[in-house]
């Protein structure tokens, strides 16, 4: 059990014939025993000090240990963004190449239907030459095989057959 300042107050010694002073004892003991009390009021506040200190150190671990998740969950997060913005990039790029395929396609598409637009059209002109030509031809025939008379007139004259 530990000693108080009241076990000192009230210890009695045993008297013996050639003692010490027992008034100066006394005081002595008066005196640690204040000044033990004064000991252990100060041990009882250093320790209540400590217990405060070691409830803000507690508190500190906590929002130590809640900062240190919160960092963890924002890097998590950092790297769902960056996965999911670089997944969307894909996606946007797979779209914009989609895209631009349906545009080559289609514009290979019209330029091949051009083209096969202009060979008809080439095609028509031939055809319309040829008739052309052929109809000229005859035409030139017709003519070269109409009987047109000539007399021997020296004014050069040209008389039809029927005059």
């Amino acid at each position: 059990m530990p000693l108080t300042p009241i076990d000192i107050h009230n210890k009695e010694f045993s008297r013996s014939f050639r003692g010490y002073s027992t008034e100066e004892v006394n005081e002595f003991l008066e005196r640690v025993a204040r000044d033990f009390e004064q000991l252990l009021k100060e041990k009882q506040k250093l320790e209540e000090e400590v217990s405060k200190m070691q409830e803000k150190l507690n508190s500190y671990h906590k929002l130590e240990e809640t900062m240190h998740n919160a960092i963890l969950v924002a890097q998590e997060t950092a790297e769902e963004v960056k996965l999911n913005a670089n997944k969307e990039a894909e996606i946007i790029r797979k779209e914009a190449e989609r895209d631009a395929q349906h545009i080559l396609d289609e514009a290979r598409y019209k330029a091949s239907r051009i083209l096969a637009e202009h060979e008809e059209l080439h095609k028509q002109a031939q055809v319309f030459k040829m008739r052309l030509r052929s109809f000229m031809e005859a035409q030139l025939s017709a003519l070269e095989m109409e009987e047109w008379g000539i007399d021997g007139s020296s004014d050069g004259s040209v008389q039809s057959k029927s005059s």
